[in-house]
């Protein structure tokens, strides 16, 4: 067998690899004595069969798995010899014509064919202690405990019956059933019974709530309304429809005690235990954004000590991931380029320079992770599972087993612990300073934050 290197441009390298036919032939006459213990064929005894036979009927497909066992072992060959860390997958290309494929097959040819590999460069860790990193934290003020408690308490807001005779009114709920056209056509979606609409609640279409007030019980009324150019659905963004709507019933809101008995129908065992419950839950909230924002600056930190060749298939895939993202929102939202203040060309670049960052961060994250032997155990990623399955309310035995058969699909719940750790690893080499700050400022996006 011939390998020659053909190209050693930056981080792509390519070969060309010669396999004589000979070779191919000891190869195959291994493989079909294999076959001869395995294979029952009718007048023959098993492992009777004649070399011969087992070739004319095998030859081609036993063939076909010895070049194809050729290749893998000789592109691991190549990648163990140059201790080559690959980037991606390789690119191997065989030859195409018809004939040269037939002798080849058939043992008369020679195998000439060529791979190429794409690598990851050689990374120097910059030394990461002793970085000046500032955390903000903000505490949970009563204030936003009582109005996540408002908002508990709206949701367990009783409605009740206004009487014979009344009319909506904004802030009331109305049950409703109704029919949606479009040119005087129903369309998908457009239909429903026993709908209950909070009036001034703005959960419906633009004009549909607003329509509603004085409708009493039994009556039936025509909402004309347009679709919001944005609207999830594209064949209704932007449309007129009309609503034939009757109402069920007309209901005002009730009143509600907020004490221990309220407390108690939430499972609670008081008020005071309520209130520290939902200041449990805003804290965690605000220490996920605390996290992020640090996060955040470490990421920054990594990204400019480290400038290196990047493999330019994994830019380019993760740069076409994003571009996706970012042109699916845009029309599902009904917006163009220079609606958002930019051009397609300036936001190509932007997106462009997002992913190499995102490869440059990852590839240096995961040099650190190997360097200092982070792991992640088999019980971090079911724990990562079955969080994602109490995703899905009854069908949590369809996700587990989703994820149990596909290796691809656990890795991508694998990858983000890896990185946290990583992260955490780090954190406790950077010199980490507290800064008290306002809720506001500590949920503040940044405009460049991505």
């Amino acid at each position: 067998m011939q390998v020659q290197e053909t190209v050693s441009e930056g981080l792509r390298r390519e070969y060309r690899v010669v396999v004589p036919a000979a070779e191919l032939e000891t190869k195959l006459d291994a493989k079909l004595d294999q076959l001869k213990g395995q294979v029952r064929i009718n007048g023959f005894r098993p492992g009777k069969v004649p070399a011969a036979h087992l070739k004319k009927l095998y030859g081609r497909s036993a063939m076909a798995e010895a070049i194809d066992t050729t290749v893998n072992e000789t592109n691991q060959k190549i990648v163990a010899d140059n201790s080559f860390r690959m980037a991606t997958e390789p690119k191997v290309t065989l030859p195409t014509e018809e004939a040269v494929v037939a002798e080849v097959i058939d043992g008369k040819r020679d195998l000439d064919y060529t791979v190429a590999f794409e690598i990851l460069p050689k990374i120097e860790i910059a030394d990461v202690r002793g970085v000046q990193l500032e955390k903000q934290v903000a505490a949970v003020a009563d204030g936003e405990i009582d109005e996540a408690l408002d908002r508990l308490t709206a949701q367990q807001k009783p409605y009740l019956p206004k009487g014979e005779g009344a009319k909506a009114a904004e802030g009331d709920r109305v049950q409703v059933s109704f029919v949606g056209t479009i040119d005087g056509k129903p369309f998908e979606g457009g239909t429903a019974d026993d709908i209950a609409v909070d009036i001034g609640s703005n959960t419906f279409i633009p004009g549909f709530e607003p329509q509603l007030v004085g409708i009493g019980e039994g009556e039936t009324r025509t909402l004309n309304v347009t679709f919001p150019e944005n609207y999830g659905n594209t064949e209704l963004a932007g449309k007129a429809a009309a609503f034939e709507v009757t109402a069920k019933a007309v209901q005002a809101p009730g009143t509600l005690v907020v004490d221990d008995e309220f407390a108690k129908q939430l499972g609670m065992e008081s008020l005071a235990k309520l209130r520290e419950a939902i200041k449990e839950r805003i804290k965690r909230e605000h220490d996920g954004a605390s996290r992020s924002k640090i996060k955040r600056a470490l990421l920054d930190a990594l990204d400019e000590k480290h400038k290196f060749e990047l493999p330019p298939t994994l830019v380019e895939d993760e740069f076409n991931n994003v571009w996706n993202t970012v042109t699916n929102d845009l029309k599902q939202q009904g917006r163009t380029f220079e609606q958002e203040d930019t051009t397609e060309e300036k936001a190509r670049d932007e997106y462009r320079k997002l992913a190499e960052r995102r490869v440059r961060l990852g590839l240096v994250l995961a040099e650190i992770g190997d360097k200092q032997k982070i792991q992640v155990s088999d019980e971090e990623v079911s724990r990562a599972v079955v969080d994602r399955a109490r995703q899905f309310p009854g069908q949590e035995q369809q996700v587990w087993d989703y994820y149990r058969k596909n290796p691809q699909a656990l890795a991508t719940l694998r990858a983000p612990i890896f990185e946290e750790k990583v992260v955490d690893y780090l954190l406790e080499l950077a010199t980490v300073t507290e800064k008290e700050v306002s809720k506001e400022e500590l949920f503040k996006v940044d405009e460049d934050e991505a």
